[in-house]
């Protein structure tokens, strides 16, 4: 089973997004903090990465830049989830190596959309 790492902070936003993958049949293991993240992508070696931009701790920017530079992670597919939804902000996702980027409140078909370009459950 495809399994998903959800990076959010915020309780609400976590519960619908796990609840939508876990719909769409993928296995999926949260953290709330960018440490609890860092810890859970070690140990649960996740197949694609949800990660809200703001978190307490390090940023989703700088987690993922560290993702992306670190060659046992770089593979990882890394989608941002966030109410920062500018074009800056979905143009510096990009260039830091994410490969999609979701504005919250997140649309279940963008999301199903998104996952099947990315993974297959």
């Amino acid at each position: 089973m495809t399994t998903v790492l959800v990076v959010e902070d915020g309780l609400t936003d976590m519960e619908i997004l796990s609840g939508y993958l876990q719909q769409a049949g993928y296995y999926v293991v949260c953290a709330k903090s960018s440490e609890e993240a860092l810890d859970k992508i070690g140990s649960s070696k996740p197949d694609l990465i949800f990660l809200d931009v703001i978190l307490p701790g390090k940023s989703g920017y700088e987690i993922c830049r560290e993702l992306k530079n670190d060659p046992n992670t770089s593979k990882i597919p890394v989608v941002f989830c966030s109410t920062k939804n500018t074009d800056v902000d979905k143009i510096w996702g990009n260039m830091l190596g994410a490969q999609a980027y979701l504005s919250k409140p997140i649309n279940k078909e963008e999301l199903v959309v998104t996952l099947q370009q990315l993974v297959k459950p």
